[in-house]
């Protein structure tokens, strides 16, 4: 059994994260990461647009692990397109973390949030952002680059267009959320599936066929969905800022879920 994953290019990424999207900066933001970093997450994943970065990085000073044990990602904000533009947001993103360089940066989404467009109009700029990653992670201030959000298309056109393939896809995904078109095409190019909201934000904890798989394993429900990603082959970013479930969510390496059960729970198609 593996802890973790190894990306393209050779790292090696903790294979479970601790989400902080929806934790506001401050202290609540600040005792979760720490609360995670006790608990035993060496994988922390934040990002510009979460407006936490701070206090994430104050946890990580904070918590006395040595820098290269903990493996920090975030992301270029998605209204933030061009080469220029993104040399300067990931500089910010440095600062308010309070490190010297990250181990994943991600562009956040294809197309600025809220905005009526698939995105293709927007993959110039993204090429632009990704050759600032590409020059970041030559010269060492990324160990690896990523994108978030993106589809099969936008992908292809990013991969035609760059030096560097990414190395991440992070995107939402969950036993009622599968996009097999999606998974399929990052598999086939060797990107691994980040799974951001593996619980649905909690949307789909109290449903009747987990709460049964809950009770077979006599695990929670969270750690069956977030075992049904690991099994999957997709990193799980759960987030919470309650310790106990910090602890629980964690806690999914001593039990396998079986082959029928993975596939009742949500089978990729």
């Amino acid at each position: 059994m593996s802890y973790f994953y190894t990306l393209n290019n050779g790292v090696k990424i903790p294979a479970i994260g601790f989400g902080t999207w929806q934790i506001p900066e401050g202290e609540l933001a600040y005792n979760a990461t720490l609360a995670a970093l006790k608990a035993g997450y060496r994988h922390i994943d934040t990002a510009m647009v979460y407006g936490n970065e701070k206090s994430v990085g104050r946890a990580l000073k904070d918590s006395g692990i040595k820098r290269e044990e903990i493996f920090v990602t975030t992301k270029l904000s998605a209204n933030i397109k061009g080469y220029e533009e993104t040399l300067e947001e990931f500089r910010k993103s440095l600062e308010n973390l309070g490190l010297d360089y990250l181990d994943l940066y991600l562009i956040h989404n294809v197309k600025p949030w809220g905005v009526d467009s698939d995105g293709y109009d927007y993959m110039n700029a993204n090429i632009a952002s990704w050759q600032a990653f590409e020059k970041l992670y030559e010269e060492g201030k990324i160990r690896s680059i990523g994108v978030s959000n993106f589809l099969p298309g936008h992908l292809k056109i990013l991969i035609e267009n760059s030096k560097v393939k990414p190395m991440v896809n992070q995107i939402r995904l969950h036993p009622e959320h599968i996009p097999t078109e999606n998974i399929s095409f990052c598999n086939e190019n060797d990107i691994l599936i980040e799974a951001y909201s593996p619980l649905a934000t909690g949307k789909i904890l109290a449903g009747e066929k987990y709460a049964e798989m809950a009770k077979k394993y006599g695990k929670s429900v969270a750690q069956i969905l977030i075992r049904w990603s690991y099994q999957q082959g997709f990193l799980p970013l759960p987030k919470s800022v309650n310790e106990d479930r910090i602890i629980e969510n964690l806690d999914i390496f001593d039990f396998e879920l079986t082959p029928e059960d993975m596939d009742y729970i949500g089978k990729i198609v």
